[in-house]
């Protein structure tokens, strides 16, 4: 293998590798699949049960 062909060992080169015209592509894809998965598993979830906001019922009082 070529010094241009090995694969990045550090962030910084995988960041340049992963900024390469070829490269760049898949990676936006793979972000854009990422962000649409994460928020249909979010919008999926069924909120938790809430307790009643409003105060209880006033009644007047028996003499």
């Amino acid at each position: 293998m070529t010094e241009g062909t090995s694969p990045p060992h550090t962030f910084k080169g995988l960041l340049r590798w992963a900024t390469t015209p070829p490269q760049a592509w898949g990676v936006y894809l793979l972000a854009i699949i990422l962000v649409w998965l994460i928020s249909f598993y979010a919008g999926s979830l069924k909120p938790n049960k809430t307790p009643e906001a409003s105060p209880p019922a006033v009644t007047a009082p028996r003499s």
